[in-house]
């Protein structure tokens, strides 16, 4: 009876152990465990399975009412309740709901790839139980359990091979291109496929021990960084003292005046109407969606709308290599026979010791080749046929040709050389260096011989490797056009990485990541900003290099197709899932691509940018208004002693500047040849004082039309709110574009809803609709004013915009 199981030792540390010692690590025997022990150690141990904090979605959702932007929004409501202005309270908690609905949404994607990661780990595995093999959910593993495998199995834990012989692909959890042969000793990881063969194999880690399990738990730390939430708390943060400060200093000087309380009450609502960026989360979701819109109708589906934003500024790119760079296709790429035998009677023999069934993907790549090459191969000589063995490290087939029967055979240099014991010196000199050669230019070599009479000799070498895709090469050289620059990262070797990231132009400073993992913090940083691309990574490699990567300041973009890469493919701020990747993958990145090849990418970084560009627009239009309205108001108050605008007429504004400027989502932009950055204290700065121009418009037309018409002062109200719904509509078309407002022709539908929202308001203005009427004449006086003070206060903008490099 085994012993009992009193803890586990990483799995790595099961390399070259005998079969024995490896059970005794676990307190197995041969003849599996009872019952009683399974459930003992699943006591101990844990299940085979993903442990998971319980989700609570509906406090999710109530915490999104909890926060600056929701306190201030919720104060508006509570005071608007006192002052029994039920429609506005019934508004700004409408917009206050859509904004908690569209965050709760977003926040349901990040589940996705641990809920996929969980569900291919509820498996059914033949184990061996009380002396009998039966079928259990694979969650219900132990270590020490015994349990079979076979073709086109998922491995279900990390496992020692006990017997038997496997072909086992790894290349979704490891990124290696070619799959791996293993024997009696081998470890198995969790998350492999079996591609060929039949094994009995000893589980000796499970869940979150295993290398699968510790990719899950990668993907739980990562946490991408939003630009878009440090925008948005950043905005709502700058407004929020700007409005606070001045509703303080206008209620002090209420105080000292006399003014009713509830009076001033409104005033202050009015000040945090102002000064809240309300509708900002819903015009950031309308303008990413319209991006996301925009890319799907190019092959590239949006998981993560924030991503779009997040895009613009990414000037570091890493990429996977298998799948990704190249195509994970093996492919033979050149044949080099010794001297004296043709290349004909190479690849013939090399074919006749391949089999056409598609099972191998090395014989698959062989026999490609010798058809590619149009060699004729007559398999009906071939009378017996051997596939690759760990034991014999090679495949075999005997051939009967003119009467002459002979063996060829394929496999690795060392393991053929070894057999060709009478081959001469020279040919095995020859033979090593070109082996050599390939090596140096990432090439795998197949070594082909021929036994005839008992006598063996080497034919020549094949070199096999995963070429690039055809347009790795081109998407580089324009993502480094656009400011942008490529890094490898890849599970292969680093002669490989190397090789490739010279052909499609990444660079050949290539760095294995085992250096990399040893170093410090700083040091890592350092390194990264030195090389083209690591190599021979883990997942942990992979998500470190891109932490360390946002560490440094950098945007980061990330594309893969495997397992290995779900965690990096999280936490940079655009992880691209390729076409061919696997469902993990796909549910970690933000981008998926639906088209072979990488060409998307470019227009995915040129969409974003152009989305940028048109939240660019609205922000600073927002800002502008704000200082404007807080300007406006704070001097008026002085002035006047009474409030410019009244509380319908506050709501009024915020539905013509916030919402009727959500067209900004169709705006016609150009991309930038560079990444895009928030750069917010110069951009307040530009906006600060594009809205000092704008308030002393107001205040000048505030002067002015008393002495043109007869105005009561809620018709005076009234010229205020006209002069702000004007001046929104105009800065609009002014701040779309950051040259001078003639530059560029804005989008259809923005220009049509400019014009439509001025004469609305010219409408309600004159005729008094909801608002006190100043008739047709003052209306078109005040759209008149405003629309004379566009073109200086443009040149004045263009200047300021240099200024601050906006």
């Amino acid at each position: 009876m085994p012993d009992t199981l009193t803890h586990l030792i990483p799995t790595d540390q099961y390399q070259q152990l005998p079969p024995e010692q490896a059970l005794q690590r676990v307190a197995a025997t041969a003849e599996g465990l009872s019952a009683a022990e399974v459930r003992q150690r699943q006591t101990d141990l844990g299940r085979n399975a993903i442990p998971e904090a319980p989700r609570r979605p509906w406090f999710n959702f109530i915490k999104r009412y909890w926060g600056p932007m929701p306190w201030l929004l919720e104060l508006a409501i509570v005071l608007t309740l006192i002052l029994g202005h039920y429609t506005e309270s019934v508004i700004i908690f409408l917009l206050l709901t859509i904004n908690a609905v569209i965050g709760f949404v977003q926040s349901q994607h990040a589940h996705k790839a641990v809920d996929l990661l969980k569900q291919q780990m509820k498996l059914e595995t033949r184990v061996r139980r009380d002396g009998r093999w039966v079928s259990c959910p694979a969650e219900e593993l132990v270590p020490g359990d015994l349990l079979t495998l076979k073709l086109g199995e998922w491995i279900p834990a990390d496992l020692y091979q006990l017997t038997g012989e496997l072909s086992v692909d790894q290349a979704a959890l490891t990124g290696e291109s070619l799959p791996r042969q293993t024997g009696t000793g081998a470890i198995l990881y969790s998350g492999s496929i079996v591609k060929r063969g039949e094994a009995t194999a000893l589980v000796i880690n499970t869940g979150t021990n295993t290398y699968f399990g510790k990719t899950v738990q990668l993907m739980k730390e990562a946490r991408p960084q939003s630009g878009q939430a440090k925008l948005m708390l950043t905005i709502v943060r700058y407004m929020m003292y700007l409005g606070i400060a001045a509703a303080a200093v206008t209620t002090a000087y209420g105080l000292y005046l006399g003014k009713d309380i509830l009076f001033l009450l409104s005033f202050i609502v009015i000040f945090l109407i102002g000064a809240i960026p309300v509708a900002l989360p819903a015009v950031m979701t309308i303008v990413q969606a319209a991006g996301a819109l925009e890319l799907s109708g190019d092959g590239v589906l949006v998981t993560r709308l924030d991503c779009i934003e997040d895009a613009a500024s990414i000037d570091v790119f890493c990429f996977d290599k298998t799948g990704t760079i190249t195509q994970n296709q093996l492919t033979v790429t050149a044949a080099q026979p010794v001297a004296g035998v043709s290349q004909t009677r190479l690849l013939q023999a090399a074919a006749w010791a391949s089999q056409d069934t598609g099972a191998d993907l090395i014989d698959t790549a062989v026999r490609a080749y010798v058809r590619a090459e149009g060699v004729e191969v007559d398999d009906s000589l071939r009378t017996q046929f051997s596939p690759f063995s760990p034991e014999r490290r090679r495949t075999e087939a005997e051939v009967s040709r003119d009467g002459q029967t002979f063996r060829v055979m394929k496999g690795a240099l060392p393991t053929l050389l070894t057999l060709c014991e009478q081959q001469p010196e020279s040919d095995r000199q020859a033979l090593q260096q070109q082996a050599a050669d390939f090596s140096a230019r990432g090439y795998r070599s197949i070594a082909v011989g021929q036994t005839v009479n008992g006598s063996s000799r080497l034919l020549g070498l094949l070199a096999l490797a995963d070429p690039p895709r055809p347009d790795s090469a081109e998407m580089i050289r324009q993502l480094r056009d656009l400011g942008i620059r490529p890094l490898m990262i890849t599970g292969d070797s680093a002669p490989i990485a190397r090789e490739i990231a010279g052909q499609v132009g990444i660079g050949k400073r290539i760095a294995a990541a085992a250096d990399f993992r040893s170093r410090p913090a700083e040091i890592q940083q350092q390194q990264i900003e030195q090389q083209d691309g690591f190599a021979e990574v883990f997942p942990e490699d992979k998500y470190q290099i891109v932490r360390r990567l946002q560490e440094k300041g950098h945007q980061v973009g990330m594309t893969g197709d495997g397992v290995n890469d779900a965690p990096a493919l999280k936490q940079a701020e655009l992880g691209t899932a390729v076409a061919a990747a696997t469902d993990v993958a796909k549910a970690s990145a933000s981008m998926i691509l639906t088209q072979p090849g990488l060409g998307e990418i470019l227009t995915a970084i040129k969409v974003s940018r152009q989305t940028y560009q048109r939240m660019l627009t609205w922000v600073i239009n927002k800002i502008t208004k704000v200082v404007e309205v807080v300007i406006l108001f704070t001097v008026g108050f002085f002035w006047l002693q009474q409030s410019l605008v009244s509380l319908l007429g506050m709501s009024l504004l915020v539905f013509a500047n916030d919402f009727a400027t959500m067209t900004i989502a169709s705006d016609r932009v150009q991309s930038t040849a560079a990444p895009n950055h928030w750069r917010l204290k110069q951009l307040t700065l530009a906006a600060g004082g594009l809205g000092l121009l704008f308030a002393l418009e107001d205040l000048i037309i505030l002067a002015l039309l008393p002495r043109w018409f007869t105005l009561s002062f809620a018709q005076q109200q009234t010229v205020v709110l006209l002069a702000l719904v004007f001046n929104t509509q105009f800065r609009m078309l002014m701040v779309r574009e950051r040259r001078h407002i003639w530059s560029s022709r804005p989008g259809t539908l923005l220009l049509v809803v400019n014009l439509l929202t001025i004469a609305a308001f010219t409408l309600l203005g004159a005729w008094g609709i909801f608002v006190p009427g100043i008739g047709p004449a003052a209306a078109l006086t005040v759209l008149g004013l405003t629309a004379l003070a566009v073109l200086p206060i443009d040149l004045l903008k263009y200047g300021l915009f240099r200024l601050f490099k906006v």
